[in-house]
């Protein structure tokens, strides 16, 4: 029964940080969160917060996590416009593209900064104690998003395109690892403003780069079996 009772209190101070972050970051940016910003509106000491929290980088994670609700709601109804693996693989990067570059600060951090650790254990954390995010998604979409690697994640969904005869299993890999590096390229670039791309632009950008790498993997005879324009 103690257990239980410290069970509770810990998960309800962890979410009392927890929307103590979310708050702090809409109203000043994921990236000028601090542990004392967080500590200082949730009524604690930032010394109550490490109790919690490995480090900020570990809130930063769960924090951002909050923000990928309209993500992960929306991805179902993208998949739904494919009709082979291949497609449904084209719209669910068109999905993430269009959320993650709204939202760049947020997906840096769930996606390229170091969060000292495993960030599948974050992931598996926060689902355990948000499992309300994962309430009405369907089978395949849960297993997308409970898988936070994006290479798995890519390997996982595509493999079935092997079994449709549109890839040969040896492309598998070499197809997700350069898709995420596109994703992650183009991601920084814009980020940094290394180049004048607008929101709209970096996705199309990415998008057109994803397609032309899956049309280089897909075998000559197996193509006009795709829709390559299908509306992403």
């Amino acid at each position: 029964m103690q257990t239980n009772r410290k069970q509770l209190k810990n998960a309800r101070m962890w979410k009392y940080f927890m929307e103590a972050a979310v708050e702090t970051i809409e109203e000043s940016g994921i990236e000028k969160v601090t542990i004392r910003k967080i500590a200082d509106r949730a009524g604690f000491t930032s010394s109550t917060a490490y109790n919690y929290f490995k480090d900020l980088s570990h809130l930063k994670f769960f924090a951002a996590m909050r923000f990928t609700k309209s993500y992960t709601e929306e991805l179902p109804y993208y998949l739904d416009k494919g009709e082979n693996t291949i497609e449904k693989w084209l719209c669910a990067w068109a999905c993430f593209c269009k959320h993650s570059f709204e939202q760049p600060k947020i997906y840096e951090v769930l996606f390229m900064d170091n969060v000292g650790g495993s960030a599948q254990d974050l992931l598996d954390h926060y689902y355990s104690m948000f499992e309300e995010d994962l309430i009405g998604l369907p089978e395949d979409v849960r297993s997308i998003v409970m898988e936070h690697s994006f290479l798995k994640r890519s390997v996982l969904f595509i493999q079935q395109a092997v079994e449709e005869g549109l890839l040969k299993e040896e492309k598998i890999e070499v197809v997700s690892d350069m898709t995420l590096m596109i994703w992650k390229g183009i991601m920084s670039t814009f980020i940094n403003e290394r180049r004048s791309l607008t929101k709209e632009e970096a996705v199309s950008l990415t998008l057109s780069y994803v397609k032309q790498t899956l049309s280089h993997a897909v075998p000559e005879e197996e193509k006009k079996r795709i829709n390559w324009d299908i509306e992403l």
